[in-house]
């Protein structure tokens, strides 16, 4: 029998896709059963989205794309594989600008509070049930082998009659290869398998390594009791321009439990009434809730002041009480991380001294600080604690969970400070972009328009008094005047960049630092990135500056002794009639001459700008030479006289 070369090739391809993924056969009968047809041999991951039910919200509109609609559904994640899958989690591509209510056997890993717009996908970890054992170590024990998540959420834009099924769905979890789910009517399904080309880690323990992230939060429990036990977390920075000031932090309990004592932070409400009211109550009849902390199920935590570090009953924790301050290591890396301990007390039924579970949804947040994505907490290896009686041993904790936070960087109208440009060639400034920080009352103002141009001395009072200053510069310079003018930037603190002057071996600029807050900032920092002209910085004056070649030529800059305290907005001296007065720093900085970069088309000006770990906001447009400008006129003017003799000539 002769075959042709398509045929060879047709059976290579689907040998090759069934040696890659399993192939699922449907089931003729159409029945709901577990598995599809053919899959039952399969080594790997199986995925299925079933979409339940849907019904019309109110209010029923006529349009169809503005009609929402209430959706249940339900994914089911089966470990029939060979090696215990750790922490899954999973990827859903919703289509339909769903926005998700609750999720039932699992988290949204970003930390989001429901509902929850995830219109563009969003991804799942699983709660409480976060690892799937295999089938051979549970003798196939499907409570232990298998998740089940129950989605409920609303969903727009439902045209025709058909089930609304998301884009596309996958597992997750690195080291796995996921194929496009086959859809059946309500229901899609998937395979996905172990990646042959990852090669997997060398573990000697059953817990996930632990991961890298901008800032990690450990959760060590060092003693356990039946119905309580101690944890101590750490806070540590790992970003070389992240910080926290005056650091808060908060998550959310799911097994009701509550905290009796604190050493080394304290929460912002002294809250009992949950237990007083609750389960707690009922539960713990002896106990006296007078002397608990907190029953609230998002209680808010902040670091303790340096006067209460030697306090026996609030302090004595290495690396506590700081104020709520946490540095990067390039400034201080003895004064990187924050640590606390709690004691916890659990309710029915984790009446267990081996049945822990951490809190979710952390997440922490500071003053003018970077803004953090926290993720679920990830069991990890115990901490290794040094041996507290001062031998050379170690003590390991009891158990241990990490939860990873990287920096998001602000969109349009989130930033919290801005910059502002001029240079030495141009006599008007650039202002920060309109609503850089948001806009507060849009109704008086013009959110939409180009900030205005301003002289330099405006720069040095406040927004609300600078629009006779901007009004009559666009006066004297012929400017375009909108009506109603531009809404302010309101940022707290701007960084202003002025292009000095241009010399034969170099250039020099001058930083000042704005702070329209009346919160002063102490050991501030700002460091600053520049497209090509960053690595040829010299020195600055009055700041300490470094430049971090490693982290894209960026320059660091903090203040020398006496001048590393940014003071806060402080009353004119007349409060009546003297607007109020920023505080202020200053210095001037040289860098040498790069051959190729024209300051004057903007390459002396950063591209990015961060104060104390927040990104700033760049201003839309930088200064343009007034020479350049003439150069531009004296071309056109010189063609226009060339085409008008040209014309004259041809009528002659």
């Amino acid at each position: 029998m002769k075959f042709s070369w398509k045929v060879v090739a047709l059976m290579l391809f689907l040998f090759h896709s069934r040696n890659r993924f399993c192939l699922a056969e449907e089931s003729d009968s159409g029945s709901a059963s577990t598995l599809p047809k053919g899959q039952e041999s399969c080594a790997g991951i199986f995925l299925r989205y079933n979409f339940v039910s849907r019904e019309k919200e109110y209010p029923r509109l006529k349009n169809a794309t503005a009609q929402s609609w209430a959706f249940n559904s339900s994914v089911t994640i089966l470990n029939m594989g060979t090696t215990e899958l750790k922490a899954w989690k999973i990827f859903i591509r919703f289509q339909y600008n769903e926005i998700l209510v609750s999720a039932d056997g699992a988290v949204l890993t970003n930390s989001a509070d429901f509902p929850a717009p995830v219109g563009n996908g969003t991804y799942l970890a699983g709660y409480p049930q976060t690892d799937l054992e295999t089938s051979i170590d549970t003798a196939n024990d499907l409570e232990k082998i298998q998740a089940k998540v129950k989605l409920k959420g609303t969903q727009f834009g439902l045209r025709s009659p058909k089930n609304p099924m998301p884009r596309t769905l996958r597992l997750a979890n690195d080291g796995y290869r996921c194929p496009s789910p086959t859809h059946r009517g309500s229901s899609m399904y998937l395979f996905c398998v172990k990646d042959s080309k990852i090669k997997a880690n060398k573990t000697t323990t059953k817990f996930l390594p632990r991961q890298k992230g901008d800032l990690l939060i450990a959760y060590d429990v060092t003693q356990a009791y039946v119905n309580n036990y101690l944890v101590e977390i750490t806070i540590e920075n790992k970003h070389a321009l992240g910080r926290l000031d005056h650091w808060n932090l908060t998550w959310e309990w799911t097994r009701g439990e509550f905290i009796d004592k604190l050493k080394g932070a304290y929460v912002r409400e002294l809250d009992v009434s949950d237990c007083l009211n609750g389960k707690a109550g009922n539960y713990y009849e002896g106990m006296d809730f007078s002397s608990v902390l907190n029953c609230q199920k998002r209680p808010i935590l902040f670091d303790l002041p340096p006067t209460k570090a030697n306090d026996t009953q609030m302090g004595k924790i290495p690396y506590c009480c700081r104020n709520g301050t946490i540095l990067p290591t390039t400034m201080d890396g003895t004064k990187s991380k924050s640590v606390f301990q709690m004691q916890v007390y659990k309710l029915p039924p984790d009446l267990n001294r081996t049945v822990i579970y951490p809190p979710q949804k952390w997440k922490i947040v500071g003053v003018l600080n970077p803004d953090y994505k926290c993720g679920s907490p990830i069991r990890v290896d115990p901490t290794k604690f040094p041996d507290p009686a001062g031998l050379e041993a170690i003590k390991p904790a009891i158990a241990s969970w990490q939860i990873v936070c990287n920096i998001s960087r602000p969109t349009k109208g989130n930033f919290r400070c801005c910059v502002t440009f001029s240079a030495y060639y141009n006599k008007s400034v650039i202002p920060c972009d309109t609503c850089a920080c948001g806009c507060q009352d849009e109704l008086k103002c013009n959110p939409s328009k180009q900030a205005m141009l301003l002289p330099a001395e405006a720069l040095l009072v406040p927004f609300n008094n600078r629009s006779k200053k901007a009004i009559a510069w666009a006066t004297i310079h012929h400017f375009k005047i909108p009506k109603p003018l531009p809404c302010g930037d309101n940022c707290g603190v701007s960084v202003h960049w002025h292009v000095s002057s241009v010399y034969k071996q170099g250039w020099a600029a001058r930083m000042t630092l704005f702070n329209w807050r009346r919160l002063n900032f102490e050991n501030w920092f700002t460091a600053l990135q520049f497209r090509k002209a960053g690595s040829g910085f010299q020195k600055m004056y009055s700041f300490n500056a470094t430049l971090l070649s490693k982290l894209n030529n960026t320059i660091f800059v903090q203040g020398i002794e006496g001048m590393n305290y940014l003071i806060g907005l402080t009353n004119g001296s007349n409060p009546e009639k003297d607007p109020a007065v920023p505080g202020k720093l200053q210095s001037v900085v040289t860098f040498k001459k790069k051959a190729g970069l024209d300051i004057a088309k903007g390459y002396g000006f950063p591209s990015k700008v961060f104060f104390n770990g927040e990104e700033c906001a760049i201003p839309s447009r930088i200064p343009i030479s007034s020479v350049v400008r003439f150069s531009v006129n004296l071309s056109t003017l010189f063609v226009c006289k060339i085409a008008s003799f040209l014309l004259i000539q041809h009528l002659n």
